[in-house]
C-alpha cells in the first residue's frame, strides 16, 4: 500500500539531501563534532585545501591517491589534492544535484563536516537555510592576490550570519617565497576590515595548502611564524550547543493520507518530539496531541521518541487538524512568532535593484509568501563599508540594507538567533534568489477589530507621523526643498504630504487677506490640519513663510499638547537673494505697490531665534541642503524603537 499525498496540498518537492556521515572519530575523541564552512575566492584554493585536509588526516579510502595519481599520469595531468574532493563530490551526486559541498573527516581529537558552496548564490542560499549550523569559518585568501571583492563580501555574510569563530588561512605562501612581509601586510588589511564589522578572527595562518605546509604541522619554510597550525585551531573551535536543547521547532514538509490517518511529515529544526506531546501549529493556532510516530515499513514497537533536531520525523495527532506545509509545530508555550510586518537586515546578490513598495516572494524554510518592501532605512557597500540613508528607495547588488517587509499572510519565525534556521529567509526575483536576510524585529499591528490610534498607525506603517515646519522669506526655496524631501521620504516607504501655503490659500484659507491677525488665523488652520494629518501618521511638511514667531511658537506647542513630533526648519536666504530668484515676479510687484503687506517689504519677518535647523540655500547646495533636512526626517519619523537590533550595520 502506498502513501498518498494530500490531494488538497501543494506537490511535494525534493528533500534536502541530508549531509553525508562524518567518518567517525578516532578513539579517544574528546571534543564534539564540529561544523565547519570554507569560504574565500573561486580561485584561492578552497578544494585544494580540503582534498589536503582529507589526504592528512586519512580520510580518504585506501587507493583512492593511488588511482588518481596514476590517471593523471595517463593524462599527462601533474596530481592535484583538490583531485581528491572531486572524486569524493562525483561519489556523493550521483542521484542527486548539489551546490553546497558536505565533506567529513577526522583527527584523533574530533571529528568535522567541511560545507563549501562554490559561489555568492549558494554560500547565501545554504548559510540560509541548508548550512545555518555551522559552528566555524575557514576564510581562505590567496598571499599572491591579497583581498579581492569576493572575499570581502564572503566576510560581510559571515558577520551578518553571527559567526564570530573564524580562522584566516592565507594560501599560496610558496608563490611569494614565504616572505612574511606579504603575509603581514594582509593580516593588517583583512584585520582592520574585519574590525570594522565587530568580528575578530581567532588566528591568521600563513598557508601552502598544495605542499601541506601550516595544515597539521609548522613549517620549516616559515620559521618567522610562531602560531598553531590551521588543523591546532579548529580542534581548539567551539561546537555549538545542539539544538535539541532549544524549543521543538517542526517545520512541516508534507502531509499525507494513509488509511484514515494524517500522517504529518516534517524536519525538526530544534527541540524534539515524542508520542503524548501537546503541539500548536503556527500560524493558525492548532493544538492537539501527538498519538504516534511513523516510520516505513512499520517497527514493532512503534516508537515513542524523543525524536531530536536534524531529524525527519512523521507523526500523527489525536485530533484531526487541517495542518499544511509550512507551518511550524512548537510547544503551546513556547511558540514563534506569528506576524506579518517586521524588520530585517538583508544581503542583495541580484544586478537589478530592490525597490521600496516592490512585492517580492520570501521563503523561508518551508513557508513561501509574497512580502511587500515598506521601507529601506539603512543601506551598506559591503565592499567598501560606505553607508547610505536609505532614501534613494533601493538596495543595490552587493549592499547590505536595514528595511521593513511585510508579508501577504502571516508566517511564523524566530528572532535574535533563537532557532537560526527560523530566522533566515531568502527573497526570489523570478527564479533566481535576489538576496537573503536576517530578521531583527517584530513590528507589532494592532487588533483588526479596534479603532486605529496613532501608536498602532506607526506600528502599521512602521514610521510615526510627524510635522516638518519650514519657514523662510518668498524665494528662500521652501517649495524646491519641500518637493525634493517628500520624494525621499516616500522612496524610503515613509507616507509624507506637503503643506503648502500657497494651497491653503486658494482652498482653507480662500477667506483670510494678509492682515497680520488673517496671517495668524492661517497658521492656526494649517497647524490644525498638519496635526490631524500626522495623528494620522503622515510626515507633515509645512512649508509656509509663517513670518512671527509667535505664531510659530503656537504651532510647536498645539504639536506638543498631541504629542506630535515638530522640527522648526529655518529656510535661510537673504532678501537680496530672494528678490534675486523673484520666481513668482512677487517682490517686483510689491516693489511697484501691487501687493500690500509683502513680507521683507513692507511687512516683517522675524527670523527664528533656535530652529532645530538652518538651512543657508544662498551658500550651500540644493543637495546638501536636501541630504540634512532628509537626515533630520528620517530622525523625527523613525520610531525610537526602530534603533535596536541591527540598526547600525
Amino acid at each position: 500500500m502506498t502513501i498518498l499525498p494530500d490531494a488538497t496540498l501543494p506537490a511535494r518537492q525534493a528533500a534536502t539531501p541530508k549531509p553525508a556521515a562524518a567518518a567517525p572519530a578516532a578513539q579517544g575523541s574528546t571534543t564534539d563534532h564540529l561544523q565547519l564552512v570554507v569560504v574565500g575566492h573561486v580561485d584561492h584554493g578552497k578544494s585544494t585545501l580540503i582534498g589536503r585536509l582529507l589526504f592528512d588526516t586519512h580520510s580518504v579510502p585506501d587507493g583512492k591517491k593511488e588511482r588518481i595519481e596514476a590517471a593523471s599520469k595517463a593524462e599527462g595531468m601533474e596530481f592535484e589534492y583538490a583531485f581528491l574532493l572531486d572524486a569524493l563530490l562525483e561519489e556523493q551526486a550521483q542521484n542527486i544535484t548539489m551546490d553546497t559541498t558536505r565533506v567529513p573527516f577526522h583527527t584523533e581529537r574530533r571529528s568535522f563536516t567541511i560545507i563549501d558552496a562554490p559561489g555568492h548564490k549558494e554560500f547565501l542560499k545554504n548559510m540560509i537555510t541548508g548550512a545555518a549550523s555551522a559552528d566555524a569559518a575557514v576564510l581562505l585568501v590567496d598571499a599572491l592576490e591579497g583581498l579581492r571583492e569576493q572575499t570581502r563580501r564572503h566576510c560581510f555574510l559571515l558577520s551578518l550570519l553571527g559567526l564570530r569563530q573564524i580562522v584566516v588561512a592565507v594560501n599560496k605562501m610558496d608563490l611569494v617565497d614565504y616572505r612574511p612581509e606579504v603575509f603581514e601586510a594582509i593580516r593588517k588589511e583583512l584585520g582592520e576590515f574585519l574590525g570594522k564589522l565587530g568580528v575578530e578572527p581567532a588566528h591568521f595562518i600563513p598557508i601552502s595548502a598544495k605542499h601541506g605546509e601550516g595544515l597539521l604541522k609548522g613549517s620549516a619554510r616559515m620559521p618567522w611564524y610562531h602560531g598553531p597550525t590551521l588543523l591546532e585551531v579548529l580542534e581548539r573551535f567551539r561546537a555549538n550547543p545542539p539544538a535539541s536543547g532549544g524549543p521543538l521547532r517542526l517545520s512541516v514538509q508534507d502531509v499525507y493520507r494513509f488509511d484514515a490517518r494524517r500522517i504529518i511529515a516534517g524536519l525538526v529544526e530544534s527541540g524534539s518530539v515524542s508520542v503524548g506531546d501537546e503541539i500548536e501549529f503556527v500560524p493558525g493556532g492548532k493544538r492537539s496531541r501527538v498519538k504516534s510516530i511513523e516510520t516505513w515499513p512499520q517497527s514493532d514497537p512503534a516508537p515513542r521518541g524523543p525524536v531530536g533536531s536534524g531529524s525527519e520525523v512523521a507523526v500523527t495527532l489525536e485530533d484531526e487538524l487541517f495542518v499544511e506545509r509550512g507551518q511550524i509545530g512548537s510547544p503551546v508555550s513556547d511558540r514563534p512568532y506569528e506576524a506579518r510586518t517586521f524588520t530585517a537586515r538583508v544581503f542583495w546578490i541580484h544586478d537589478s535593484p530592490l525597490r521600496s513598495g516592490e512585492l517580492i516572494p520570501l521563503k523561508l524554510g518551508t513557508q513561501q509568501a509574497e512580502a511587500r518592501v515598506l521601507g529601506i532605512q539603512r543601506t551598506l557597500d559591503a565592499v567598501t563599508l560606505e553607508t547610505g540613508t536609505g532614501t534613494t528607495g533601493e538596495v543595490k547588488v552587493h549592499e547590505v540594507a536595514e528595511i521593513r517587509l511585510r508579508v501577504r499572510k502571516p508566517i511564523a519565525f524566530d528572532v535574535g538567533g533563537k532557532v537560526p534556521a527560523l530566522g533566515r529567509f531568502v527573497l526570489m526575483r523570478g527564479r533566481r534568489i535576489g538576496g537573503g536576510g536576517v530578521i531583527d524585529s517584530v513590528v507589532d499591528e494592532p487588533p483588526e477589530n479596534r479603532g486605529a490610534s496613532p501608536v498602532s498607525r506607526s506600528a502599521i506603517l512602521g514610521h510615526r507621523g510627524c510635522i516638518i515646519w519650514m519657514t523662510g522669506l518668498s524665494g528662500s526655496g521652501k517649495s524646491t526643498l519641500a518637493q525634493a524631501l517628500e520624494q525621499r521620504l516616500l522612496s524610503s516607504g515613509i507616507l509624507s504630504a506637503i503643506l503648502d501655503g500657497d494651497v491653503l490659500r486658494t482652498g482653507l484659507s480662500r477667506n483670510l487677506g494678509f492682515t497680520p491677525d488673517d496671517r495668524s488665523e492661517n497658521l492656526r488652520r494649517a497647524t490644525e490640519l498638519a496635526i490631524h494629518l500626522s495623528d494620522a501618521g503622515v510626515v507633515v511638511i509645512a512649508a509656509l513663510i509663517s513670518p512671527f514667531r509667535v505664531d510659530r511658537a503656537m504651532a510647536a506647542e498645539r504639536a506638543k499638547e498631541r504629542g506630535v513630533p515638530f522640527a522648526e526648519i529655518y529656510v535661510n536666504a537673504s532678501l537680496a537673494e530672494c528678490e534675486r530668484r523673484d520666481p513668482k515676479q512677487l517682490y517686483k510687484k510689491a516693489r511697484a505697490g501691487q501687493i500690500q503687506q509683502f513680507t521683507g517689504i513692507d511687512s516683517p519677518y522675524e527670523q527664528p531665534l533656535a530652529p532645530d535647523l538652518e538651512l543657508r540655500t544662498d551658500r550651500e547646495s540644493v543637495n546638501d541642503s536636501i541630504e540634512r533636512l532628509t537626515q533630520l526626517a528620517l530622525g523625527l519619523a523613525r520610531p525610537v524603537e526602530q534603533a535596536g537590533a541591527g540598526a547600525d550595520i
